[in-house]
């Protein structure tokens, strides 16, 4: 008795240690200045095809109608990051040059959240671009905002690269 039980010891460990030098494929690691990347400069038109975006109606990144450009946040974050304020300059510029346009400012966000929170969230990312674009001299009247939360993702991805895609605000023109 005292042989079996140590004989079905040796084999649970063998196991065990099978499983663990084995283990399950490991994902590439994703280095910190590619999440950088991501954030700071967001996808590029080559990247943007490749995710699903098109190059008709005037789309540059994401869902934004070009020559705007999109505006990328932290997680969990409404707030304007410093590399993103060129971005939003640029669309200001834009606008003012274009008085008769009115856009559509959409917020989105990364899937990981509850519905509400990520709609919620996807609003006040919205109202904060809003609000720095009429600070910016931008007319209010011209700006309408709608949240998607995590509705419309543009990367399916479960990794950061995905996710920090997904955190942003589009402006979409509105004919």
């Amino acid at each position: 008795m005292r042989k079996q039980r140590s004989f079905c010891l040796v084999v649970l460990m063998m196991l065990i240690l099978g499983l663990m030098v084995t283990g399950c494929a490991k994902k590439p690691a994703v280095s910190q200045a590619a999440v950088s990347a991501a954030d700071s400069e967001a996808m590029g038109p080559a990247e943007s095809l490749a995710s699903g975006a098109s190059t008709g109606d005037n789309i540059m990144e994401g869902r934004t109608s070009g020559p705007m450009l999109p505006v990328y946040f932290d997680f969990d974050s409404a707030l304007i990051r410093a590399d993103q304020v060129k971005r939003i300059e640029t669309n200001a510029d834009f606008l003012k040059k274009n008085p008769e346009t009115k856009i559509r400012i959409e917020g989105n966000c990364d899937p990981r959240g509850t519905r509400d929170y990520n709609l919620a969230l996807g609003e006040r990312r919205a109202l904060s671009a809003r609000k720095y674009l009429v600070n910016l001299g931008v007319e209010a009247s011209r700006m309408s905002t709608v949240s998607w939360g995590a509705e419309k993702l543009l990367l399916y991805g479960h990794d950061e690269l995905s996710w920090a895609q997904n955190r942003r605000d589009d402006f979409v023109i509105i004919k």
